[in-house]
């Protein structure tokens, strides 16, 4: 079942509604919560998330936003490549409004999220992204979650809810069933659809790792721009997400991630048997909601080809309006509405 959704979006995030959306959220995460980041230029207010709480969780000191009633629901929020919990800035207070405990972490390599040793692997491989948010949930002893995302995040979703469905009480997901292995993705694609994954062949040299080293905010910037054509964001609300790429691991997760999609990087002995589920492309069959933009300019499967991933409650919303990749910033009200109807499927 197809559900489409039209939403006027923001062009710019100018100073008054801004402000707003500031003012809410700090009611949603308390006191203290946001400090207003300015653009140099005068291009606008931004507000940015505070009160980032720390936990060691499996082999990280995991930073996260936990907001709202500690007895609510709780929904788990997941950002992917290259953005960062500043995506759910307009969508945490909406949540939270409706009694959640939103919960949302930086993934590891962003912000203040550390890896605990400094011998550990900087790996970014599919399953470990999926085990540390597992390790979040038992750190906090959050038994159940609705966990929903975005591109690398819709992808740790997707495997939570297909290895651990115990756990997730729903499912939301960003482009789909993201679910693969390096295997599967020897087989080549149109070169049409090969251009689309120009920066992972990229990372796969050394220097492209070097050039990304050297220029990841311009870099970032730029995904932003391809991925999100029609998203007229300011400098501002870029700079308050480039923050969390200032993280010493950051580059080198990235680049172990999209190389070990590639077969070019190994990843960890511990996790081959989960790696080997997920090769198989598991289904996924607790309630779940996909959703896609309209101008989503980043690599994503059309929808008719996840679809029979889900054998449980299922709906699929096509988001209108310019959205691009980034949709719980760009389509805040739309990705919210789909975290609160998911366990009601």
């Amino acid at each position: 079942m197809s559900d489409p959704v039209n939403v006027q979006r923001r062009r710019l995030l100018g100073t008054t509604s801004s402000l707003a959306g500031a003012s809410l959220l700090g009611l949603a995460l308390g006191g203290n919560a946001l400090a207003q980041s300015v653009a140099p230029g005068g291009g606008g207010v931004a507000p940015v998330i505070g009160n980032i709480r720390q936990i060691k969780a499996g082999g990280l000191d995991i930073g996260y936003v936990d907001a709202g009633p500690a007895g609510g629901p709780v929904a788990i929020l997941l950002h992917g490549w290259p953005y960062d919990i500043h995506s759910f800035a307009d969508v945490i207070p909406r949540l939270t409004a409706a009694g959640y405990r939103v919960v949302a972490p930086y993934l590891r390599g962003y912000g203040t999220t550390r890896l605990l040793s400094p011998d550990a692997p900087r790996n970014g491989q599919q399953a470990v992204v999926a085990v540390d948010t597992i390790a979040l949930m038992d750190a906090l002893k959050i038994r159940k979650a609705v966990v929903a995302g975005f591109d690398w995040g819709a992808r740790t979703a997707c495997i939570m809810a297909a290895l651990w469905p115990e756990r997730c009480e729903a499912l939301v997901s960003v482009s789909g069933y993201l679910i693969g292995s390096p295997a599967a993705n020897r087989k080549p694609l149109p070169p049409q659809a090969e251009l689309q994954w120009w920066y992972q062949f990229y990372f796969a040299t050394e220097r492209g790792a070097a050039g990304y080293a050297a220029n990841v905010d311009g870099f970032n910037q730029l995904i932003w721009r391809l991925a999100s054509p029609k998203w007229q964001f300011d400098d501002a609300t870029y700079q308050r997400s480039a923050r969390a790429f200032d993280n010493p691991d950051h580059v080198a997760v990235v680049v172990h991630n999209y190389r070990w999609r590639l077969g070019l990087a190994q990843g960890e002995a511990q996790y081959d048997e989960l790696e080997a589920r997920l090769a198989a492309s598991p289904k996924i069959g607790i309630p779940a909601i996909t959703m896609e933009g309209d101008a989503n300019g980043a690599p994503h499967p059309p929808p008719a080809a996840y679809a029979g991933q889900f054998t449980g409650k299922y709906q699929h919303i096509d988001v209108g309006g310019g959205i691009g990749h980034n949709l719980p910033q760009e389509a805040p009200k739309a990705f919210a509405d789909a975290v609160l109807r998911a366990s009601r499927l």
